[in-house]
């Protein structure tokens, strides 16, 4: 079954924390001069127009990005050219802001137009997606990239296939739609896996907050199945049981850079009041080293 489009959701509260944190690891791995392979498990379809029907039936970037680029405008002190954006989005915006040249906010990046953007010469992207409208458009955006690697395939089961690569560093995003019930363990299994086979690698693992209990027993596997020095971020824009649907979600990373604790702590209760969620929000270890 594959009627998910990210179309219908670019740009909301989700993606300002899913994106924000991909962009933020990325860009300390590249701190260091050594290639890194950047990974979308579930890539989707890269730009996303925020004018066509998709985006426009439900609008969730306007409650989501859109947001913090107001925030961004509204704050600037304009004797120092300085503003209040959290460092946790500082990076993600700037690529935000790129991609929308004019000012005007009508495209969103999704995670593989991130990566690619992102990308030095020594590094490599892989982007794995099964949809074939949004793999069609992938393919089309991609194909001037210099080593950015699109592929129609399950990206589960090519993430293992990948592991160890060869420039020996890596940063996985695990982000499936959840349509099917079963990625739910699926994901677990996969973080596992590639860990064990790659221990050094970061990992992060996108996870909707739709049932309290679903996401708990997640958590509660990744613990369970051995796995060292994770940690979990957390936003939600309404209390447990005030709505149905998405009501948050969580970025667990595994091997998280040695600042992003802090960082995370500081910058997630901004975030919030910036988005003007009202519930959970939490930066803490899952499973410390």
């Amino acid at each position: 079954m594959l009627s998910y489009r990210h179309g219908f959701h670019a740009g909301n509260h989700a993606d300002v924390l899913k994106h924000a944190v991909a962009v933020f690891l990325a860009r300390y791995m590249q701190g260091k001069p050594g290639g890194v392979l950047l990974l979308d498990t579930h890539a989707g379809a890269g730009l996303y127009n925020l004018r066509d029907t998709m985006a426009a039936k439900t609008g969730e970037w306007e409650d989501g990005v859109a947001r913090v680029l107001d925030f961004a405008a509204s704050s600037t002190q304009a004797a120092t050219g300085t503003d209040g954006v959290p460092d946790l989005l500082r990076d993600w915006l700037a690529l935000v802001r790129a991609h929308n040249p004019g000012g005007s906010l009508s495209v969103y990046p999704g995670s593989a137009a991130l990566f690619a953007a992102l990308r030095r010469p020594q590094d490599r992207v892989a982007l794995y997606e099964l949809h074939p409208t949004d793999h069609a458009a992938l393919t089309a955006q991609m194909r001037r990239e210099r080593r950015v690697f699109v592929e129609k395939a399950d990206g589960f089961a090519a993430l293992d296939a990948m592991l160890p690569p060869p420039e020996r560093r890596a940063l996985v995003l695990i982000d499936p739609s959840y349509e099917v019930k079963t990625d739910y363990e699926t994901v677990v299994t996969t973080l596992a896996g590639a860990w064990r086979k790659f221990p050094t690698g970061v990992y992060a693992l996108w996870l909707p907050v739709i049932e309290r209990a679903r996401t708990d027993a997640v958590l509660a596997a990744i613990v369970a199945a051995g796995l060292r020095e994770v940690f979990c971020l957390e936003l939600c824009m309404v209390p447990d049981g005030a709505a149905r649907g998405l009501t948050g979600s969580q970025i667990i990373v595994v091997n998280p850079p040695w600042t992003m604790p802090g960082i995370a702590a500081r910058a997630l209760p901004r975030i919030a009041a910036i988005l003007g969620a009202q519930g959970p929000v939490a930066a803490d270890w899952l499973v410390a080293e």
